[in-house]
């Protein structure tokens, strides 16, 4: 669509709104959404998309669900809002904090809820500085995240970020955080080496960076199961095992972001589940509620709750809290949420369908020139597409390979989202079938055939 051809409403969103990952200057131009059905969106135009996203990876039973739209309009019409200051409460708070325990992928003890993934990772690290202050640790306070990991935008959140992007002209990271390299055996793993081989090195360089830093002078370590917005990125072998022993030695937190991963896009009801963490701490949002009312929570250990409630109890006051922490339409409606999983049989449901997906994706393109590494488990993947496949080389980030990708696809009706490297991202909602995902592949080939003629 050229300059001259926006809408009316386009040309406002032009006029009036600032976007999130846009250059204002050069667009893209407005891409005016109207209406959802399934797993497909329609724009102003008419014209039908397959969201291979799930909007941004969280629309996770699609975008028309009568239950969930009955969900809020009941909980609306009962009691459309209240707090949960001084002690007040509601029966959605309630009933989602017990819900969450009952199904966390580790013994946890307290449910703090908030709005955003962003917040609920936010939160995570003042519960930390908080729990370290009441046990008199003050100088137990930074944390450690990974290189092209994704965690929030947020002050604290985008610091514990590992994207440039994420810092650039923000004045993030502020002190106290630290950074250790992406598990991306396919770029960091030297030749010969095994994933196992690989981890002990991460595992080592997490041991060094300890050591010189000091273990009483640092709090967590942050990880997202699967690395979502970095590439998909699936840590190799044994990882998980060496890197959680290394902090447990040192009495270092682990904090497992499942803003992405969790409510079964792994193939399990957790990320955790699927990649073998035992977090003290876990966040999650997004799936919580399907995308369709703003919500995240914020799991922790007894350990830490026991030793917040002694710090509380020396100030007199946890002064900590969001005006819509817990507000009952959210919950009602992740309350909702959770019960459809329950009755889908969820797990059951992305381990087939996911694994189908993972399949016919290595089967269709594990051979193309110029798809370099395929990743992912269950219901999110990654494509990397490469300039040398024989020698991992990627394409020079001035030709913006993989946003050529993104804007074929659009051109074929299907949506999804580039990733450092040139990744392209796959994170369809759970609701998915087989037949659905066939029809997703064979845009995603058109676009990739129009793609190779382009560059080659």
């Amino acid at each position: 669509m050229s300059e001259h051809a926006l809408t009316a409403s386009a040309q406002r969103d032009r006029e009036y709104a600032l976007h999130p990952y846009v250059d204002p200057k050069v667009g893209p131009m407005p891409f005016v959404v109207t209406r959802g059905e399934g797993i497909r969106i329609w724009d102003e135009q008419g014209r039908e998309f397959i969201d291979a996203m799930a909007g941004l990876w969280c629309a996770s039973l699609g975008f028309s669900n009568e239950r969930l739209a009955l969900a809020a309009y009941k909980q609306m019409q009962e009691l459309p809002f209240y707090h949960c200051f001084t002690g007040k409460t509601h029966m959605p708070l309630i009933d989602l904090s017990q819900r969450l325990i009952e199904l966390a992928p580790a013994p946890m003890g307290k449910v703090l809820l908030a709005n955003s993934g962003s917040e609920a990772n936010d939160t995570a690290i003042k519960l930390i500085w908080y729990y370290n202050n009441a046990l008199g640790r003050t100088q137990k306070k930074k944390i450690i995240g990974r290189h092209r990991g994704y965690h929030g935008i947020t002050l604290a959140a985008a610091s514990v970020t590992g994207q440039v992007v994420n810092h650039q002209g923000f004045d993030v990271p502020f002190e106290r955080f630290l950074h250790v390299q992406a598990p991306d055996f396919y770029h960091n793993g030297l030749l010969g080496e095994t994933e196992e081989q690989y981890a002990d090195r991460c595992a080592k360089e997490l041991e060094d960076l300890i050591a010189a830093e000091g273990a009483d002078t640092i709090a967590a370590m942050f990880m997202e199961p699967i690395t979502g917005g970095g590439g998909v990125l699936v840590p190799p072998r044994t990882y998980y095992d060496k890197i959680q022993a290394v902090l447990r030695r040192h009495d270092i937190l682990v904090v497992a972001d499942e803003v992405i991963c969790g409510f079964g896009r792994t193939g399990s009801y957790w990320g955790c589940q699927t990649m073998g963490i035992t977090p003290d701490i876990l966040t999650c949002a997004k799936a919580l509620s399907a995308g369709f009312q703003p919500i995240s929570a914020i799991l922790i250990s007894q350990k830490l709750a026991d030793g917040i409630a002694e710090g509380t109890h020396a100030i007199g006051t946890f002064g900590h809290g969001y005006t819509y922490s817990g507000h009952p339409v959210p919950a009602a409606v992740a309350l909702e949420t959770l019960r459809i999983y329950d009755e889908m049989n969820l797990v059951e449901h992305t381990s087939r369908v996911g694994g189908y997906m993972q399949a016919e994706l290595r089967r269709r393109f594990g051979e193309h020139p110029l798809v370099g590494n395929i990743r992912g488990v269950g219901l999110v993947a990654g494509l990397e597409l490469v300039d040398d496949k024989a020698l991992r080389k990627n394409f020079a980030p001035s030709m913006k390979v993989g946003a050529q990708m993104v804007a074929l696809c659009e051109q074929q009706g299907l949506i999804v989202r580039g990733c450092p490297n040139d990744t392209i991202a796959l994170s369809p909602p759970l609701i998915i079938t087989e037949a659905e995902i066939d029809v997703v592949l064979n845009k995603f080939a058109i676009g990739l055939d129009q793609l190779t003629q382009r560059l080659r």
